[in-house]
């Protein structure tokens, strides 16, 4: 099961900063043309654990770029984010 406190240490070693990277521009991209983003969509371009590119739209809210819009019974790739202002 996913827990972003397991994951979270990955997001700030070199690769996860670099898809961390990745990810954030992705986001930004999505959030200029629609004005919200589905995660599925946020990391669709990526390859790897799915958990850990969660943990990367989950650590965007933690600094607060994202706000989460759905409530936690949703299933993770339903998760819809706006920018935080």
């Amino acid at each position: 099961m996913y827990d972003y406190q397991k994951e979270k240490a990955w997001t700030v070693s070199e690769e996860g900063q670099k898809q961390f990277l990745r990810i954030r521009d992705r986001v930004n991209s999505l959030l200029e043309t629609a004005g919200a983003v589905r995660l599925d969509k946020a990391i669709s371009s990526e390859t790897g654990s799915s958990w850990e590119m969660m943990a990367c739209v989950d650590r965007l809210v933690e600094l607060g770029e994202l706000k989460e819009l759905t409530n936690k019974d949703v299933p993770g790739q339903y998760r819809v984010f706006v920018k935080s202002y």
